[in-house]
């Protein structure tokens, strides 16, 4: 990932943070043909590794070599900046449009997990993971235990073993404050969710 110093996200806890709130995020491996096969997955980071599930039906982890070098792309809220946003456009014009985003890059070793165990530990974490906080909960536990075990083998587990993680946000850093001030009103006078959302990180 190319990340200019004033986009790197050196804390630890906001690139964590960005993780859980995304919480899924796009797989990348390379097969045998030499060509890329990627998936949207869920995702867990617990220390030192990820953890994912995918479909069995999915041809993607029969490609998936044992230890396999992998990339896991997880991407926050992005949108489109208009040059007409920025109070310096009135005054010289030297302005143009650019795309502002928020990305963690994940590069590791991947591992293919089909025990049942595993796979039902992995599922209940995540499962944990998103129901908590909610006034009424949902447990694996609440569904027939025959049922998740017919679930469990409908699907295949993937570990990655993180070797390095790398955070960009590109939130108009570059720019004077007044710049940024009025993309930031610009955004939510004219934009929808995901750019209501990109301002509040550029105002965070």
């Amino acid at each position: 990932m190319y990340v200019p110093r004033y986009n790197a996200m050196d804390d630890a806890d906001e690139i964590r943070d960005l993780v859980t709130t995304v919480g899924s995020a796009e797989l990348v491996t390379v097969g045998s043909d030499d060509f890329p096969n990627a998936t949207l997955l869920p995702v867990i980071w617990d220390g030192d590794r990820l953890v994912f599930h995918m479909a069995r039906a999915n041809p993607h982890w029969t490609t998936i070599k044992a230890g396999g070098a992998a990339l896991a792309i997880v991407t926050g809220a992005q949108a489109y900046i208009s040059p007409s946003w920025y109070p310096s456009k009135a005054e010289h014009g030297r302005v143009v449009p650019t795309w502002n985003y928020s990305a963690v890059h994940f590069t590791g070793r991947v591992t293919i997990h089909h025990d049942s165990g595993w796979l039902l530990d992995a599922v209940t974490q995540l499962t944990d993971l998103h129901e908590r906080g909610r006034q009424r909960p949902w447990s694996v536990a609440d569904a027939p235990e025959r049922y998740i075990e017919k679930q469990v083998r409908a699907i295949v587990g993937i570990e990655m073993t993180i070797g390095k993680v790398e955070a960009k946000a590109k939130l108009s850093q570059n720019r004077s404050e007044e710049d940024r001030s009025g993309v930031i009103e610009g955004l939510r006078l004219e934009g929808g969710s995901r750019e209501r959302e990109l301002s509040n990180n550029m105002d965070a």
